[in-house]
């Protein structure tokens, strides 16, 4: 039996409400208010964004993350969006956008135009993070009304593209290291009312490396947990912590993974590959839609969802999607179920390395942690 989809919840409980909920929270009617999350009103809030803890992975390790998990029964989970990968889902944070609004569609995109796909994570510096994403950011909106908001993160994130496109109108407060961005987190706060974000990107990187079922990912949740605790004692008490994630991460078996490069039909009509092991943007040549949908549909069968461009938005994937980002999505899009990934030995053999993954729509990747401290 393969494992349900969860749609994202836009509007109600996504990614993408938290900044608006917590604005209203401060006494700020700058941002509309969501429709199913509701937070304590407070003179000032830490937020503190934990890169891959999904809310199950929360839930099934909660022995690792003793505070973190007893947080839980107070709070039930959000939505990331799709594709339930970093940059979308830091962009959606940050703007308090769609992904067809804003426009980070996935981990690589095609570059409307061209035969070049924009890593929304390293960017490119050919394409200017303000006409790729040219909305004003949820965060813009606060500090224009009056709300004090810093980011909290590596000094080498400035003024990346990322960070303009997802995260400006903030300021920054540059941090390497777990005290300093502790400390970053207290002095952002003592500000009123202000909205202090601050990002922890290390539990991704080890489930990557190691999968979220190893000891190492272990240990580096239990580190995050400590991180919290330390957190929340060093804030005053009138300041409130919301702990939130970008996306949860599936582990990758060998039997459950394809190379697309060993299956030579997967590559006719096909002229750029995109997206990411579990969630694959299709960009076609003229005329090949119908067929690679129907190729990629036989060779994957029910171990993922062929949907065309027109069927994703359909089923609101992606939110309002505008004309400035439609070409930017695959004309065909591919998500991977249960534990399946669709590699590129030739166009990123980099991922072929990678055991826990995300980007698709189970509720290990879609189901995030919104918690209160």
């Amino acid at each position: 039996m393969t494992t349900p989809f969860v749609e994202p919840a836009y509007g109600h409980r996504g990614l993408g409400d938290v900044v608006p909920a917590i604005g209203h929270a401060l006494g700020s009617d700058a941002l509309r208010r969501p429709t199913g999350l509701v937070l304590p009103e407070a003179p000032a809030y830490v937020l503190f964004l934990v890169d891959g803890l999904g809310a199950r992975l929360l839930e099934r390790y909660a022995a690792a993350a003793p505070y973190l998990s007893s947080l839980l029964a107070d709070s039930a989970p959000g939505t990331a969006g799709v594709p339930s990968t970093t940059a979308t889902s830091l962009t959606s944070l940050g703007t308090g956008l769609t992904p067809g609004t804003h426009g980070l569609v996935g981990f690589t995109s095609r570059v409307p135009g061209t035969d070049r796909l924009l890593n929304a994570l390293f960017w490119d510096k050919s394409v200017d993070p303000l006409v790729w994403q040219p909305h004003q950011t949820a965060f813009g909106r606060l500090t224009d009304a009056g709300v004090r908001v810093d980011v909290v993160n590596k000094r080498e994130f400035d003024r990346s593209g990322l960070t303009i496109a997802a995260q400006r109108g903030a300021g920054y407060i540059g941090a390497d290291r777990i005290g300093e961005r502790i400390a970053g987190a207290v002095t952002g706060s003592t500000h009123r009312p202000s909205l202090t974000y601050l990002y922890d990107g290390d539990l991704d990187w080890t489930g990557h490396k190691y999968g979220v079922d190893s000891p190492q990912w272990l240990q580096q949740l239990a580190a995050i947990d400590a991180e919290a605790v330390q957190l929340r004692e060093a804030l005053p008490d009138e300041v409130r912590l919301v702990v939130v994630a970008d996306h949860g991460m599936v582990d990758s078996t060998p039997a459950s993974r394809l190379d697309v490069d060993q299956h030579e039909e997967l590559r006719d009509g096909l002229v750029l590959l995109g997206g990411e092991a579990r969630f694959r943007h299709l960009y076609c040549a003229d005329g090949a839609v119908s067929s690679v949908a129907a190729c990629w549909a036989e060779v994957l069968g029910d171990r993922a969802d062929v949907l065309t461009r027109e069927e994703a938005i359909a089923r609101g994937w992606f939110g309002t999607v505008t004309e400035l980002v439609l070409p930017r999505l695959g004309d065909v899009v591919v998500a991977a179920r249960d534990d399946v990934a669709m590699f590129s030995s030739k166009d990123f053999g980099y991922e072929m390395s990678l055991v826990g993954l995300h980007g698709s729509l189970t509720s290990d990747e879609m189901l995030i942690p919104i918690l209160v401290g």
